[in-house]
């Protein structure tokens, strides 16, 4: 794959983990996102976090759609029997990433793309709960797959290895940060040509037009550098992840500690996957994806790792369920964790496989080896005094 700069990859890159399975689109990240960074005049139509309903939503309208059929060859494939553990760990994708295609169709430019239209970016939740179906009389769903379906999908800028609004932009204002991997717009080398709008598949670069510069998710960068009191100077979640109230999101740094939680799940046991991988653009930011969905939608979506993670999910590991048991206990970002087991309080039998349920104790570390969180794999039970009236 030809990129116009050597390949980033800090010692600690910025990532996230966000479940799938358990998102109610409360939009409670997107008002957390717009509340602090695109609440100005011109930022009107501008969510650099949302969440959207997949399969017919989208922002902008059908961006995932367009982007495929533009590096959609006719001869795509995965070859899931050539994997490498470090440097194909799902197999081996022979096709057009966004880079190939654009230098096949001599386009004169790093990557393929497009710029949506104003009325593509009129609201950020078309298609808002509209199910997938097919629309028989005698229809209902079970699992494995539901035969009616649809799914939230949360987004915001994916801080990728090899960003495709880097690789556009004329100016060079567009970077990637040593130190965490997050990608930044220098707001004063921008002159508003919108390259990294069109070359962006995800389309997170976003061009305001009262100001005549494009702008994007910023990681929450002082949150990050631990610049809030709360957190003692300690890296501190974004604000999107912070307001989730379903607990789905976990966020952290790409390490090679084995026992970094974010690492953990997605590099070693792969339970977390990226989107839209045939891209090209290694993309920071990895799903657990949906258990109901049909699963050749999901691996176009998320790639040949879908089966192995879906089956991890359904039936989680004791480890799984322990660290699973980390999405959103703290604010304050955790570098490594520990379970201290618990006694066995549950077990039974699904999709034919024994499933065992303890309450382990699992311990989160932060950057400074300081214990910040503990929690067990049961929630605490809290009963309420008798002489309140609102007592159960």
């Amino acid at each position: 794959m030809e990129y116009p700069y050597f390949e980033s990859r800090p010692k600690k890159q910025f990532a996230a983990i966000f479940n799938i399975n358990r998102c109610i689109a409360c939009q409670t990240c997107t008002m957390a996102c717009k509340s602090a960074w695109t609440y100005n005049k011109g930022q009107e139509y501008m969510w650099w976090n949302n969440v959207e309903t997949k399969p017919y939503g989208g922002y902008p309208q059908s961006w995932d759609v367009k982007t495929l059929k533009l590096i959609d060859n006719g001869e795509n494939t995965w070859y899931t029997d050539e994997k490498d553990e470090k440097l194909s760990p799902y197999g081996v994708y022979e096709g057009d990433t966004i880079f190939e295609a654009s230098a096949k169709k001599n386009l004169n430019q790093w990557a393929v793309g497009y710029i949506p239209e104003d009325k593509e970016w009129r609201a950020p939740n078309f298609g808002e709960d509209v199910a997938k179906s097919n629309n028989k009389p005698d229809e209902y769903s079970s699992l494995p797959e539901h035969s009616r379906w649809f799914f939230y999908i949360q987004r915001l800028c994916n801080h990728c290895t090899y960003p495709g609004c880097l690789a556009a932009c004329p100016r060079k204002a567009i970077y990637k940060r040593k130190e965490d991997g997050i990608v930044l717009i220098d707001q004063k080398r921008c002159r508003g040509y919108r390259k990294c709008v069109e070359q962006c598949p995800y389309k997170k670069p976003m061009y305001r037009g009262l100001t005549r510069v494009s702008e994007k998710c910023i990681a929450c960068y002082p949150r990050i550098e631990g610049k809030d009191p709360l957190t003692k100077g300690r890296p501190m979640e974004t604000r999107c992840m912070s307001a989730c109230v379903g607990q789905i999101r976990l966020q952290g740094f790409l390490d090679d500690n084995p026992k970094n939680p974010v690492t953990w799940l997605i590099r070693h046991h792969k339970v977390a996957l990226p989107l839209y991988p045939q891209f090209g653009t290694e993309p920071n930011i990895y799903y657990i994806p949906p258990r109901w969905a049909p699963r050749s939608y999901l691996r176009q979506m998320f790639g040949p790792g879908v089966d192995e993670a879906v089956e991890k999910f359904m039936v989680p590991s004791r480890e799984l369920l322990a660290v699973m048991s980390l999405f959103r206990m703290t604010q304050t970002i955790v570098f490594e964790y520990k379970i201290e087991e618990g006694p066995k309080v549950f077990e039974t039998v699904i999709h034919g496989k024994k499933f065992e349920m303890f309450n382990d104790t699992v311990i989160g570390f932060g950057e400074d080896g300081q214990e910040i969180v503990r929690t067990t794999v049961e929630e605490p039970l809290y009963i309420r005094d008798p002489k309140h009236y609102n007592s159960i």
